[in-house]
């Protein structure tokens, strides 16, 4: 009599994994189905946005009745960490937690829910819940904060989702904010050491458009020398706002001082070219950390590790902050994400005849011919193809 196996049987000789389970979906579906009721699951739906995880040790479990009753004051942020939030409050840095009750504003689920220069919300910890004991308050927060405010600009760029979490009926792109509510963005270049790179000028330039920020050239280190005749000749079609300065030299330090004044400026630029020096020459008496530019290849060392708020020494005021996370807006760009940074382009491309056209030479090209119709401006579709160019 030949052999015969009764169920699913592995190789190990056990009942295979998960067939129970399948065996009372099957059972469930047949009971509803002779009940007259509807046999197809409906997919999971999502009746709020998600909830901001929060580190161990903080104050994350408080209640929203019990933050309540905590004095509440208005700041800005100014560093997001893993475990906690740095917040600025009347010149002072509070170390703050995410309310379990945090919500980004309705509209804004698909960016991250906080970055440098968002206007939030702290409620402050009493006095009273502080014990005195240093090895436990080590990781107290001095607050929490329960919301931010809408964001006026943005610093952002597409960030892809992992497979494992992207909806398939979810087609709109996550944002990873870098810097928000910044006026401008003050695009640092050197004219020598490092060499003048248009490239990376033009790409901050249209990030800087994309997030409604202005975009300011400084071009520092002229006591070196005019630029490349060539790669300046690049960066004057560009048709930016140009100051030249030295940080070292001290030359047209209080120009750029009175076009800073009364702004939120957010610094951009490739290491080397003497961001963290202009600042100590426009903010006396900061001494912010600075390293050379190596011999081997004349590039310069990254020294901020976090961001840094300066405040501008003027009558008007004015804020300028260095992060670090700007590094990011040049870093892995891909093809796919280009139409982002380009709104009317973004707008006709799904006018297109073929799905995955680049708009550079198919036949039924909807942006080919907006540009031709005098609806894409010509200059900024040079500058995509540009853009294109240097991520291909």
């Amino acid at each position: 009599m030949p052999l015969q196996l009764i169920g699913p049987v592995c190789f190990n000789g056990h009942m295979a994994r998960g067939k129970g389970k399948s065996r009372r979906r099957r059972k469930d579906w047949h009971a509803r189905w002779e009940a007259g009721k509807d046999i197809h699951e409906p997919k999971r739906q999502r009746l709020r946005p998600p909830e901001v995880k929060l580190g161990e040790g903080s104050f994350a479990t408080g209640q929203a009745s019990e933050l309540d009753s905590w004095q509440q004051i208005s700041g800005m942020v100014t560093g997001v960490f893993r475990r906690g939030t740095f917040v600025r409050v009347d010149g002072e840095e509070l170390y703050c937690g995410i309310a379990k009750t945090f919500r980004p504003p309705e509209g804004f689920e698909h960016t991250s829910p906080l970055a440098v220069g968002d206007a939030c919300i702290v409620a402050l910890v009493p006095d009273d819940l502080v014990d005195g004991q240093v090895e436990l308050d080590r990781n107290r927060m001095d607050g929490m904060i329960l919301s931010r405010e809408p964001r006026r600009t943005v610093l952002a760029r597409p960030e892809p989702r992992s497979d494992r979490r992207r909806d398939e009926y979810d087609e709109e792109d996550f944002l990873k904010v870098i810097a928000a509510n910044m006026d401008v963005l003050m695009i640092v270049a050197a004219t020598h050491k490092p060499a003048l790179s248009a490239g990376l000028i033009e790409r901050f330039r249209i990030i800087a458009e994309r997030g409604g920020l202005q975009a300011l050239l400084v071009l520092n280190k002229i006591d070196l020398g005019e630029p490349d005749a060539q790669a300046w000749h690049s960066v004057e079609l560009l048709d930016l706002e140009v100051l030249r300065v030295s940080a070292a030299a001290g030359l047209g330090l209080p120009a750029l001082r009175d076009r800073l004044a009364g702004q939120r400026t957010v610094l951009a630029g490739a290491s080397g070219v003497g961001k963290t020096t202009l600042i100590n020459a426009i903010i006396p008496d900061i001494d912010a950390a600075t390293n050379t530019v190596r011999a081997k290849d004349q590039r310069g060392r990254h020294t901020t590790s976090q961001a840094r708020v300066y405040n501008v020494p003027h009558a008007q005021g004015g804020l300028i902050i260095d992060t670090p996370g700007i590094r990011e807006l040049d870093v892995g760009l891909r093809i796919e994400d280009l139409p982002w940074y380009f709104p009317e382009i973004e707008a006709v491309a799904p006018d297109c005849k073929f799905r995955d056209c680049s708009h550079t030479h198919e036949p039924g090209c909807a942006v080919q011919a907006a540009v031709e119709a005098g609806e894409i401006p010509p200059r900024r579709f040079e500058s995509y193809l540009r853009m294109r160019d240097t991520v291909q």
